[in-house]
């Protein structure tokens, strides 16, 4: 689900469908088993090749890049060269119930945010799965309004904690 947005949008180009998993290894190579796919990974850099390894592994990945560096006779930053991240702002909200997120007040206020960002980005809401936290996620990439969203929605998220 973190996968930046700049990213889903130059795979899109490419005619590659990217598809978001919760959070964590396990849960990428699920779906990975599931659509028969050969890469998949995560923000933390995790990158599994499954026709190499069922786990992630940075060497093969990194062997990976490097070939299709051979094979398209391009050095990396010509190969990346139209990749144009996205602004990622995150905030993490200390919470006592995980559950809080799904109070109406912080849904409404979710819903109005998205609402406001319309195509240019895109809001995350997700309890941590290894702390007492709500992870505030927005991307786009006007970053004062990005900002201005995250600290909206963990001030509702705050107050109805």
């Amino acid at each position: 689900k973190m996968t930046n947005l700049g990213l889903e949008r130059a795979l899109n180009n490419m005619g590659i469908v990217l598809h978001r998993t919760d959070v964590g290894d396990r849960y990428v190579l699920e779906c990975m088993q599931e659509i028969n796919a050969r890469v998949g990974g995560e923000n933390s850099g995790h990158i599994i090749c499954l026709d190499r390894n069922s786990t992630g592994d940075g060497i093969i990945a990194a062997l990976q890049v490097l070939a299709a560096m051979l094979e398209m006779e391009q050095p990396l930053h010509q190969l990346v060269a139209d990749l144009q991240m996205a602004v990622q702002v995150m905030k993490n909200v200390e919470v006592a119930d995980k559950t809080v997120v799904n109070k109406t007040a912080v849904q409404q206020a979710l819903q109005e945010a998205t609402q406001k960002l319309g195509d240019a980005g895109r809001i995350l809401l997700r309890p941590s799965g290894t702390e007492p936290k709500i992870r505030v996620m927005a991307e786009g990439h006007d970053e004062a309004r990005l900002h201005a969203i995250v600290d909206e929605l963990a001030a509702v998220i705050s107050r109805e904690e």
